[in-house]
């Protein structure tokens, strides 16, 4: 007998989270057929001695939505062992959408996740309008992972109430009964729910909010019911919870779970503005299981943090008159014109805050911004900031980050962390990943293509947290099986029989992050960050090597995925 791979000899944490057993492997026809001695020889042998041997990453954050209709190789996230992924996040995406809406969900989504307009207005085929039609076009592309989607309220209000959406009007009763069916539609064709936000960071370029930030709770429940409706489904929300506290508004999630029956997700970050909201919306969140609801808040495992430069889409001078005469040029001939005495000047004397589009540039504080090295340092100390390195240099923070900015080739990058670093530690995330209602997540992989670059979090997550005692066979079993389970999927992110193939060999001592990099490999010649990884020695799926070494084989065996039916 012989197998199409047998993988020999690995250090197997198998996704269930008990300690870890040296095994062979073997994978016919793309699934795993056995785990232990294996005698038989495969047609591919694959020595996994001293190797990490786990199953392949399920990220259940992502904003593929424009990128997987373009796009075979779902970098970042594929470049960090994760073989499924779920879209659709924060409420925003492409369906459904009738073209005289086209622009408005394009201007949402650039707004919103970063991903430039004329990539997106390139990119998009639109060869759908229901969102049906949409699964029918991401289904005729292969790609290096499997994806699922979920319904974007934004585009579905949209596309009932037009711009009585895009004013904020509450929906009628008419309008909630046909998003519902829109729902129920998008599921029974293979959704894995729908998505919403209520935060007012959310916002197009103009400055405009995201339609679904004001929806009454029948609106909420109305998309619920829908997904109840057409099988069953996820509800996946992001909110600021303070309308007028996390407790009122949490109730609000409550009662729709309770009342369809259906499991919600939502976004737990750390602010750094009210730094005790989290611990109540964890308690509320172990409250409502307690009570049989299936609620649970999904994390980040470090900072979501801002990368500004100039070779990003950002910096805290982009809004100044005498910086946007220069903006045209490369980072390197613009450093050398911000190093100009008169220029340096006339930028640091101007007003950097007043002709800025960027909504987050009154977050951001000198004592939370740092420079970012190579390699990248997620935790740097108090002073390190820009606030303190100034004040040792005897100048103020503005000349200190002007000068960093422009120095040398201009490549290099300040890290200011938004969330889940307060008090300059990782302690909220620490908190977070003891508690296992919780889900490890938001690396909002294929969004924010100039300023984040959070897709390397389940790399993050084994260096880092490892090296912090927590367990590593814990660590797969949060980013495998905890968030399969959490998508609704029961044939991945566990290496037993019967299982699907998808499977990482990670050299655990080299594991790393290298400082992420600029290209130019979007649509209309766009550009964008990107973070690989060092470690991953393999990356199989559906039993086919996709990735070497960090380098793409060509095999593009993923698919999209159909809640209900894969």
């Amino acid at each position: 007998m012989s197998h199409d791979l047998v993988i020999r000899g690995g250090w197997v944490l198998d996704g269930t989270g008990a300690p870890g057993f040296e095994a062979d492997i073997a994978v016919d026809g793309g699934t795993i057929t056995a785990v232990g001695k294996v005698a038989a020889r495969g047609r591919e042998e694959m020595d996994a001695k001293g190797l990490l041997v786990t199953p392949g990453f399920v990220d259940i954050h992502t904003h593929y939505d424009g990128q997987a209709v373009w796009d075979s190789h779902l970098a970042p996230s594929a470049l960090h062992g994760v073989t499924t992924a779920l879209m659709g996040n924060c409420g925003v995406g492409f369906a459904p959408c009738r073209a005289e809406d086209r622009g408005t969900l394009i201007e949402l989504m650039e707004g919103v996740e970063d991903i430039p307009g004329p990539v997106l207005h390139e990119g998009l085929n639109w060869s759908w309008e229901s969102f049906p039609e949409y699964l029918d076009t991401l289904e005729r592309k292969a790609r290096d992972i499997d994806i699922g989607a979920l319904l974007p309220h934004a585009a579905a209000r949209v596309n009932v109430m037009g711009k009585r959406a895009l004013r904020l009007e509450n929906a009628t009763a008419e309008d909630i009964a046909r998003m519902r069916a829109i729902t129920a539609e998008a599921v029974a064709a293979g959704a894995f729910g729908a998505s919403t936000s209520r935060t007012i960071s959310h916002k197009t370029l103009a400055g405009d909010h995201t339609p679904t930030l004001k929806a009454q709770e029948e609106e909420l429940l109305g998309l619920a019911a829908g997904m109840a409706e057409g099988g069953g489904g996820l509800l996946e929300l992001i909110s600021d919870w303070n309308t007028p506290d996390p407790a009122t508004e949490f109730a609000i999630v409550r009662r729709v779970a309770a009342a369809t029956g259906q499991p919600v997700v939502f976004s737990l970050t750390a602010r750094h503005d009210r730094t005790e909201a989290w611990k109540e919306l964890l308690a509320l969140a172990e409250d409502a299981i307690a009570g049989g609801l299936d609620i649970r808040p999904v994390f980040p495992p470090r900072p979501i943090g801002i990368l500004l430069g100039l070779v990003g889409s950002q910096n805290p001078f982009s809004g100044c008159p005498s910086y946007r005469e220069i903006a045209h040029l490369p980072p390197a001939d613009r450093a050398a014109a911000m190093r100009e005495p008169a220029r340096r000047a006339a930028i640091l004397s101007e007003d950097r805050i007043k002709g800025s589009n960027f909504p987050v540039i009154t977050r951001l504080h000198w004592a939370r911004m740092f420079p970012f090295g190579d390699p990248p340092d997620y935790t740097p100390p108090r002073e390190k900031s820009m606030e303190a390195l100034a004040a040792a240099a005897g100048c103020s923070p503005e000349e200190f980050t002007y000068d960093l900015l422009a120095a040398g080739d201009g490549t290099n990058f300040i890290f200011a962390p938004l969330t889940n670093f307060a008090d300059y530690t990782l302690d909220a995330s620490a908190e977070c990943l003891r508690h296992r209602c919780t889900i490890v997540g938001l690396s909002d992989g294929g969004a924010h293509v100039g300023f984040i670059s959070d897709g390397s979090f389940p790399t993050f997550l084994l260096m880092h947290w490892s090296k912090q005692g927590f367990p590593m066979e814990e660590l797969v079993r949060r980013q495998t099986s905890d968030t399969a389970r959490a998508m609704g999927l029961t044939d991945r992110g566990v290496l037993a029989p019967g299982m699907l193939a998808d499977i990482n060999l990670i050299a655990e001592g080299e594991l790393g992050l290298p400082q992420p990099r600029m290209i130019h490999d979007l649509p209309a010649g766009g550009r964008r960050l990107l973070q690989g990884a060092n470690g991953y020695r393999a990356t199989i799926k559906r039993g086919v090597v996709t990735y070497r070494d960090g380098e793409a084989t060509g095999a593009l065996p993923g698919r999209l995925l159909r809640r209900g039916r894969d």
